[in-house]
């Protein structure tokens, strides 16, 4: 029922510093621009999903909610939105689990550089039934414009991204068996605890438990992202030259993957690059 993470919603306080960091880092430049509703809006689009930048804009509720998100966790990691084909189905399924989805809204955006408009439908699970991290799901009605590259050795897409918990066994109940992604690796080490990965249309979303990390077991939190990139030295040559702070290309945990941290640039989202191993599905 769940075709794909349609985007990852990121929370900044300056909407212009965030889009041109991001435009750095990724390479593209935005595929949509909006205001309305107490905020500001900028999304990149990339091959499998996009990015949507989001700061809070005049006065009201949705803009009173963001800035005292703000104030208490600072920028970072907002919300997640899962494609779906039928939002009416995927409503009833909610339900059916008790993840008290909100009624479904009829929502259309026009873009401020182009004015061309988009139209979907979305609910939102319930934050406690859902441990804490806001879901969204959402039915469009076509594709959005991809973002485009501004200069070589771009992101191409996104890898996976990252959930921390603190209750492993209800959380994989939540993605997997409630949600219904497929998991597609369950595995456990001393070093770096539990991880468990769940396929979401080409992208993963990775669920993490580290023991005694957390203090609150009723909760999970957005972790961090990582992306893909066809040529990680040529990546990491153009950021050092952008200036950006990263670390070193080193290996990376799955064999025959390179990656390398971003420090730096990101809304305070903790982030990784990665070129997948050759011939291989990321």
């Amino acid at each position: 029922m769940i075709s794909g993470l349609d985007h990852v919603v990121v929370l900044t306080g300056d909407i212009k510093a965030a889009s041109a960091a991001y435009q750095t880092l990724l390479a593209r430049s935005p595929a949509w621009q909006n205001s309305g509703d107490g905020a500001d809006r900028v999304l990149f689009t990339l091959d499998n999903t996009s990015l949507e930048l989001m700061a809070p804009s005049g006065e009201g509720a949705n803009a009173d909610r963001i800035r005292a998100v703000l104030a208490a966790q600072g920028e970072g990691l907002a919300s997640l939105c899962f494609r779906t084909s039928d939002i009416a189905k995927m409503h009833r399924r909610l339900d059916r689990l008790t993840l008290k989805p909100e009624a479904i809204a009829e929502v259309e955006s026009r873009d401020a550089v182009s004015g061309a408009t988009l139209a979907w439908k979305r609910t939102r699970a319930a934050t406690e039934a859902t441990r804490g991290v806001r879901l969204f799901f959402m039915e469009r009605d076509r594709e959005r414009p991809l973002s485009v590259r501004t200069t070589t050795a771009s992101v191409t897409a996104l890898d996976h991204v990252v959930v921390s918990t603190s209750d492993p066994e209800r959380a994989a109940a939540l993605y997997g068996a409630r949600l219904g992604l497929d998991m597609a690796l369950d595995r456990s080490h001393p070093d770096w605890g539990r991880l468990m990965f769940f396929r979401c249309g080409d992208l993963i979303v990775e669920v993490t438990h580290r023991p005694g990390k957390e203090t609150d077991t009723s909760l999970d939190r957005l972790y961090g992202l990582c992306w893909r990139v066809a040529d990680i030295d040529a990546t990491h040559a153009r950021l050092v030259q952008a200036g950006v702070d990263v670390s070193e290309v080193r290996t990376g945990r799955k064999p025959g993957t390179r990656v390398m941290t971003v420090r730096r640039g990101t809304c305070g989202v903790p982030t990784l690059l990665v070129q997948p191993s050759a011939g291989k599905e990321a």
